[in-house]
């Protein structure tokens, strides 16, 4: 099978990527990144950073709770964020990346990058001309 891309070429345990497998691997990824309010959690969490729930409700006002804990409780299923949950009353959660969580910076960095090289809209020919 041909390889996707000479940069996308890596092996992961014995494992030569092809562009199926690519396809399936990175659409996996962005599932796990779907949700409105994933990124700017992950923002809030980025270099280290350790956060309680309320703080988070703070920097991120338009969401509910229901929503934050919805989406906190996703992401902490799947491996991204760590929830440490301190035995007092009233009950005191903090939230904060894990390594493979916090590891996500610079591929959304690049992501980013390669974002505002975005042509521009007007510069554009339209379909057909």
């Amino acid at each position: 099978m041909g390889r996707t891309h000479k940069k996308v070429s890596i092996q992961r345990k014995g494992r030569e990527w092809t562009r199926i497998s690519a396809a399936q691997g990175v659409e996996s990824a962005l599932r796990m990144l779907e949700g409105r309010w994933k990124f700017l959690i992950l923002f809030q969490l980025f270099g280290g950073e350790v956060r309680r729930f309320s703080e988070l409700e703070r920097a991120i006002p338009a969401v509910t709770q229901k929503m934050l804990a919805q989406q906190l409780r996703q992401m902490e299923r799947d491996g991204i964020v760590h929830r440490k949950v301190y035995p007092e009353i009233p009950p005191k959660v903090e939230y904060s990346l894990t390594e493979w969580g916090q590891s996500l910076c610079p591929a959304l960095d690049a992501l980013l990058k390669w974002a505002e090289l975005r042509p521009e809209k007007s510069a554009e020919k339209p379909a057909g001309a």
